[in-house]
């Protein structure tokens, strides 16, 4: 059984919490075994400049340590995918990012893309593999970190934020943060919308289930 380790960028001592991500990814891909580890000092998670660059050199570093303790890939659950080039420097087995894997599930799916995040603009690592392909971007009012999404006013305003994208014609959704994968937040928005909506978490379990399955086929 692949051993994938998980780096959340979320500093919590809730056990619960660490392992949602790993935890979906398993349901989904029960042949995966993911561990998952969260950097130090970043309580509120990554969602900034300043957050994404502190984060970047701690999350390489946990990926030296999955590699060395024998696991198959890294995954960095963020959409920023903050130290994933880093960390594909520093070791040799795959590393996906949250952020480009969801992109590009979204590019395979449609042909105008809207998304929904924290931060006022959609983080690079996800804008650079959509291109033109981006119709909109938005970002819920008093959303401002993944912890906001996780309260009754946050979870309001995502779904007026989705509403809003499906006026400008899109026809798929890429959330562009992965507590909103925490919150069951795809299936509510495509019954709110009846649009497509692709789950980072999701999108990076499949990548990697992909990745493994590569790296075991003979050449």
């Amino acid at each position: 059984m692949p051993k994938i380790g998980l780096i959340r960028v979320l500093t919590t001592s809730d056990t619960g919490l660490l392992e949602t991500h790993g935890r979906l990814m398993m349901e989904r891909f029960p042949s995966l075994q993911v561990t998952s580890r969260c950097i130090p000092d970043h309580p509120s998670g990554v969602h900034d400049e300043k957050t994404e660059r502190t984060a970047a050199p701690l999350v390489a570093a946990l990926a030296v340590e999955f590699e060395k303790e024998g696991y198959d890939a890294v995954i960095v659950s963020c959409a920023g995918d903050p130290g994933v080039d880093q960390a594909r420097r520093a070791v040799s087995i795959p590393v996906i990012g949250a952020g480009r894997a969801c992109a590009a599930v979204a590019m395979g799916l449609g042909r105008s893309v809207g998304s929904l995040g924290i931060t006022p603009d959609i983080p690079l690592a996800m804008s650079a593999v959509l291109g033109d392909a981006l119709a909109a971007y938005v970002q819920p009012p008093g959303v401002h970190t993944t912890l906001d999404l996780m309260t009754p006013a946050g979870a309001a305003a995502l779904d007026a934020a989705a509403r809003d994208l499906k006026t400008r014609g899109v026809d798929v959704v890429a959330l562009a943060c992965t507590g909103m994968s925490t919150i069951g937040a795809a299936r509510r928005i495509a019954e709110v919308t009846g649009v497509m909506v692709v789950d980072p978490v999701m999108a990076e379990a499949l990548l990697t289930f992909e990745a493994v399955q590569l790296a075991c086929r003979p050449v």
